[in-house]
């Protein structure tokens, strides 16, 4: 009884469970349920389904590129830092055969909501709002329940 266990020694394979003993850590969630999502994911999701609301009435929507960026770029020509607002969108008009482009902001529209329903109304009124622009349109016109509740 007084003879020693000698360590078992390390092999070159992987662990099949870690140091205590609880096994080997994994994903929290499988990939194909929304958790797995990642928030940027959950907010392009958001604008594409604000699209194809919006496709339904408007075909043309579909010659629009629309892109999902993190933050504003302020560092363009005519563009410089503003204490009163930061933007939510904007619009990029078509050029030498690229198409227009609309852009949302996804940290700006994530910080003035509060869950996912109240996220994509605003998601949907700033695609509405980019799409009159880029089109010369109203909101209205655009979207007739533009500004409802």
């Amino acid at each position: 009884m007084d003879a020693p266990v000698p360590p078992r020694a390390a092999g070159p394979g992987p662990r099949r469970r870690d140091r205590h003993g609880r096994g080997m850590r994994g994903p929290i969630a499988p990939p194909q349920v929304p958790l797995a999502a990642s928030r940027a994911d959950a907010f392009a999701d958001l604008v594409q389904d604000s699209v194809e609301r919006l496709e339904r009435r408007w075909p043309q929507l579909a010659d629009i590129d629309f892109l999902v960026l993190e933050v504003p770029r302020l560092d363009g020509p005519g563009r410089t830092w503003n204490d009163e607002a930061v933007p939510l969108g904007g619009t990029i008009p078509a050029l030498e055969g690229r198409p227009a482009r609309v852009v949302i902001y996804r940290r700006p529209v994530e910080i003035r909501t509060k869950g996912r329903d109240e996220r994509a109304a605003l998601v949907h009124e700033v695609v509405v709002e980019q799409v009159a622009e880029l089109l010369g349109l109203t909101p209205e016109t655009v979207d007739p329940r533009y500004g409802e509740d």
